[in-house]
């Protein structure tokens, strides 16, 4: 049965020492659940009423219910347990009265000072990066096709950069990649630079993961390119990679067709051209057609700035991937066959979004970047 100060002990039950001291816990319990509901000088004011108050305060039914009327022998222990309880209730109202003035009083100051009519500072909410959006929709297409992504280090050996992919020390390609090499310790075994393309992930993959393998590996990469319109010593990339027992050169025409008109759109046109990479034979550059002259070469100002009247835009290199490359991953050319690609994310940005500078990629301009939100 709840404790009430509305009933004598007698009525309730109580005979012993141990149960008025019973009592007299519970209502301290209930009393210190009642204080957390105090928030100001109002619910402040009802607690310590609804205790102290002198006509129907819990303090007068005690004292009215149980103290006077209590046994002989109990009294004396309900006389303990009745002045340590005000004590402590006393004690407590005393304090949170001072906090709860201390408050209001702050807040009185705050209003004095401040126009609280005045309309908030909005904080504007910040929004990826153009080229972190454009990585998020290739992946999203890759991974419809059943692709997943693999991501590595920007530091590599010139091992994974270049000669796992069948480019060796003196080959002249080497040239067209200028690379940053590490101003290493004396002493230090090897050399390590910055990666000049994603590809060395491919490489990775293989070594872990006997085939299928069908990966993209988005991420920045470096060349000693010098600065201007369509340069930067700092670019992006996603390079793509499927091998399998079967694949075959319709397989990787597919893929790339499907990939191409689900980001520009599906009325671009496409088509394939003969080229040269040391990591895949056959090689071609895939073109697309203009996406701002429709691949007519012309505007109603004259001859396409983009395609300059060619129709077409190169969009990047692909090819089957070169069997030399399988002896460093211990696949066997005879069982397996696969395509490679690797497409350059800021200009496809550039191309999809009308930006003529690939340097506002990286000038940190919020004019620019909030066109993108």
């Amino acid at each position: 049965m709840a404790t009430s100060v509305d009933k004598t002990l007698a009525e309730q039950g109580v005979q012993s020492a141990e149960q008025v001291a019973a009592f007299f816990e519970e209502l301290r319990a209930r009393f210190d659940t009642e204080v957390l509901a105090i928030q100001d000088e109002a619910s402040w004011e009802a607690v310590r009423h609804a205790w102290q108050g002198r006509k129907s305060g819990i303090f007068v039914l005690i004292t009215d219910n149980w103290l006077k009327k209590a046994n002989a022998e109990l009294k004396a222990v309900v006389g303990q347990g009745f002045n340590a309880l005000r004590k402590y209730v006393d004690g407590r109202l005393a304090q949170l009265e001072s906090e709860v003035k201390a408050g209001t009083e702050a807040w009185e100051n705050v209003k004095d000072r401040v126009d609280l009519s005045l309309p908030g500072v909005v904080r504007p909410l910040g929004s990826r990066h153009l080229i972190r959006q454009v990585f998020q929709e290739i992946e999203d297409i890759f991974f419809s096709i059943g692709f997943s992504v693999v991501e590595g280090p920007e530091i590599e050996t010139p091992y994974y950069n270049f000669e796992a992919l069948n480019i060796p020390e003196h080959h002249p390609v080497r040239d067209d990649m200028d690379t940053f090499y590490m101003d290493l310790p004396k002493g230090s075994p090897g050399q390590l630079l910055l990666r000049t393309h994603t590809s060395p992930m491919q490489i990775r993959t293989m070594e872990k993961q006997k085939p299928p393998v069908r990966v993209i590996v988005p991420g920045r990469v470096y060349r000693r390119d010098n600065p201007d319109a369509t340069h930067s010593f700092a670019f992006h990339q996603v390079e793509g990679l499927a091998v399998d027992t079967d694949i075959t050169f319709c397989d990787f025409t597919g893929t790339i067709e499907y990939f191409v008109k689900q980001f520009f759109g599906a009325n671009v046109k496409t088509r394939f051209r003969p080229s040269y990479f040391p990591f895949t034979e056959p090689s071609v550059e895939f073109d697309v057609s203009c996406v701002f002259c429709g691949g007519s070469g012309t505007t109603a100002s004259g001859t396409c700035g983009k395609c300059k009247g060619a129709g077409w835009i190169e969009l990047f290199g692909a090819g089957m991937v070169d069997p030399a490359v399988y002896g460093f991953v211990g696949y066997d050319p005879k069982k397996v066959s696969g395509f490679a690609f690797g497409i350059g994310i800021d200009r496809l940005a550039m191309l999809k979004y009308g930006i003529d500078d690939i340097q506002a990629f990286f000038q940190n301009d919020v004019r620019f970047l909030k066109q993108f939100p």
